[in-house]
C-alpha cells in the first residue's frame, strides 16, 4: 500500500481550554497529510489549480480516540482509500509519535471541479496524469 507519514508537533495555539488539540485542527493536519501524499505521487494541487481546477472536500468522517496535547508529536498517515474516476477518498490515521496510540482515524472525499463554475469533471478526461497516478495507488493498495 502506498502511504505517507507526516510528523506534526502540537503547538499551543492548536489546543483548547482543556489543553487538548481542538477538534477542527485535525482537519488541517489531514490536509497536510493529503498534500504530502499527493506530492509523493509526483503531483501538486498548485498545478491542478493553475490548469483551472479545484478539489473541494465533499464529505468528512472523523473518529476521535485519545486526545493529543501541547508539546506532543503526532504522525499523520495518509493513503488513497477509494477512487472511481470522479471522486477520490483519502484515509487517515493520526497517532501519537511515541506510543502509536490513535488520536483519530478518518476519511475525506473530494471531487474535481472547474475553478470558475464548480462544475464536476472526470479526472480520467481532464487530468489524465492524476487519474493514472490514482489508479496506480489503488492497484498497489489492492495487492
Amino acid at each position: 500500500m502506498t502511504f505517507t507519514e507526516t510528523k506534526i508537533e502540537v503547538r499551543y495555539a492548536e489546543t483548547d481550554q482543556m489543553g487538548v488539540v481542538y477538534h477542527a485542527n485535525y482537519l488541517i493536519w489531514m490536509e497536510l497529510g493529503r498534500t504530502r501524499f499527493i506530492e509523493s505521487l509526483g503531483l501538486r494541487y498548485f498545478d491542478m489549480e493553475q490548469l483551472g481546477y479545484l478539489s473541494p472536500v465533499i464529505d468528512v468522517e472523523i473518529h476521535y480516540g485519545k486526545p493529543l496535547r501541547y508539546g506532543q508529536e503526532a504522525i499523520v498517515k495518509t493513503w488513497l482509500s477509494d477512487y472511481d474516476g470522479l471522486r477520490v477518498t483519502y484515509g487517515y490515521e493520526i497517532r501519537y509519535a511515541e506510543s502509536g496510540d490513535i488520536a483519530i482515524t478518518g476519511k475525506t472525499k473530494h471531487v474535481c471541479v472547474t475553478k470558475d463554475e464548480f462544475k464536476p469533471v472526470a479526472l480520467k478526461r481532464e487530468l489524465k496524469d492524476w487519474h493514472e497516478k490514482y489508479q496506480q495507488a489503488i492497484q498497489k493498495r489492492e495487492n
